[in-house]
């Protein structure tokens, strides 16, 4: 790796953050008269912790990390925004993204108006890490990788991803938004071997908190001081700080929530496989299906007809005619299978024209 004032803008280097009356004083107050708050009680007027240090120490158990190596944001695309914006000159740096892959880095990146390469992945949705290290230029500053990659729904390659950190000398983000539903072990524990490594995770998936908006990125000291350094001072609020030490308090839920979204997932698979107008069904360690059907788009419209909502990724490289499907409860599994059935009745009798419901 390059050394890290070599890799962060210049001006991100010498910027003075700001500094807010929280950062100010840590401790146990008893007047507060330091940050202009409105003096009388309502459970929300005065500031949160601008480091949600509590919140920290509880997902640090979680993940046996130390909670220095942690920063939240609101939702990973907090992360990824501010990773381009510390590590890539507008107009002059660049990244490298697989194909196809989550769309926020390359929306991100296009806000601060930064070159983005897309490396295409096999057509099996592997990685081959030699084609991504052919793509480095001068000016690549970052590479995103997902894994469990999305839409595909697998795991990268270990050794490939390990071979990327290794042989680039710039920044390598891995997303683990659907690291909770896959038996691989991710890559938290390479992050002492790699200083040029940020793990991306969130709440938003196994966790069910979707509606919170909370993301993490685990990094090297060094790294997290400069997200600090950038970040709005109180980038999370006190509902979402408070909410979320609730929630992870029943660590047992979410894993008993989560083995019953892996078992409808093998449900819904082996279902969708007995239909005759299911093409493939790829491997996922994630909480979704990648579906290719026949008549995928028909199938679309046809499941919106009837209230059950699906992504079309039809028109993203390698998934010609394939909805991504996110496995649900059993009952709302069990309606999509139904009408499924329906729609490959319907074709069976030659019903070329399915019509709407009214």
């Amino acid at each position: 790796m390059k050394p890290l004032d070599e890799l962060v803008r210049p001006n991100i280097l010498t910027m003075k953050p700001y500094s807010s009356a929280r950062d100010e004083f840590e401790g146990e107050g008893e007047v507060f008269l330091d940050a202009n708050e409105n003096p009388y009680e309502t459970g929300l007027n005065r500031y949160p912790d601008p480091y949600q240090r509590a919140l920290k120490e509880k997902i640090a158990e979680i993940k046996g990390i130390d909670s220095q190596n942690i920063f939240l944001g609101n939702g990973s695309d907090e992360a990824i925004d501010l990773i381009i914006r510390i590590f890539c000159e507008p107009e002059k740096d660049g990244i490298i993204i697989t194909d196809p892959t989550y769309g926020m880095y390359q929306v991100s990146a296009a806000i601060q108006n930064i070159t983005v390469v897309r490396v295409a992945l096999s057509n099996d949705f592997t990685i081959a890490a030699n084609d991504v290290l052919a793509a480095v230029r001068d000016n690549t500053k970052v590479i995103f990788l997902c894994s469990p990659n999305n839409p595909s729904g697998n795991d990268l390659d270990h050794e490939e991803v390990l071979k990327i950190l290794k042989d680039f000398h710039g920044i390598v983000v891995i997303d683990e938004a659907y690291i909770d539903f896959t038996d691989q072990p991710g890559f938290l524990g390479e992050l002492p071997e790699f200083p040029n490594l940020i793990i991306l995770q969130t709440f938003s998936k196994a966790w069910g908190l979707a509606g919170l908006r909370l993301g993490m990125a685990f990094t090297s000291l060094e790294i997290i001081s400069l997200f600090n350094k950038v970040k709005p001072p109180y980038n999370l609020n006190i509902l979402t700080q408070n909410e979320a030490l609730h929630r992870i308090s029943n660590k047992a839920e979410m894993e008993k929530n989560t083995r019953e979204i892996l078992s409808e997932r093998e449900w819904l698979a082996k279902e969708l496989l007995g239909l005759g107008i299911t093409v493939k069904i790829h491997s996922s360690s994630t909480n979704f299906l990648l579906v290719r059907f026949d008549h995928s788009d028909r199938i679309f419209h046809y499941l919106m007809d009837q209230d059950i909502i699906v992504r079309d990724r039809s028109r993203t490289l390698h998934c010609d005619g394939c909805l991504r499907i996110t496995v649900g409860t059993k009952d709302e599994n069990r309606k999509l299978i139904e009408a499924l059935k329906s729609f490959q009745q319907n074709i069976k009798e030659g019903k070329t024209t399915i019509a709407l419901k009214k």
